[in-house]
């Protein structure tokens, strides 16, 4: 197996002894309290507001490690956009004539 993963036979072993480090475990639950803030905002708040949030609770991160916890817990923030009128239909400005007054029906190309 070790040949196959392409790792030392004492590396291997070393990794199987190792105890859990302790970064790995605050980042476990750090990311336990990111996906409890993210569902409790309607999953609208970001990196920077999530960090803020929990500074609040007294975990000092920055904001690219609150990033990349998001990110390897799956959660991105989804906002609705505003509605935006893309028409504007009164205005003064000339139109063009409609010629083809809605016959789309032709006998031959380029007739209309």
């Amino acid at each position: 197996m070790c040949q196959v993963l392409k790792v030392s036979t004492s590396g291997y072993y070393n990794w199987l002894k190792a105890k859990v480090s302790k970064l790995w475990l605050y980042n476990q639950k750090l990311s336990e309290l990111i996906i409890s803030i993210f569902e409790d905002s309607f999953k609208s708040y970001g990196a920077p507001r999530i960090k803020i949030a929990l500074e609040q609770l007294g975990h000092h991160i920055s904001r690219p490690r609150a990033a990349r916890l998001m990110k390897s817990n799956g959660l991105l923030a989804r906002t609705k956009r505003k509605f935006k009128a893309t028409t504007d239909s009164n205005h003064n400005y000339p139109t063009a004539p409609n010629i083809l007054n809605q016959n789309f029906k032709i006998s031959r190309a380029n007739q209309v």
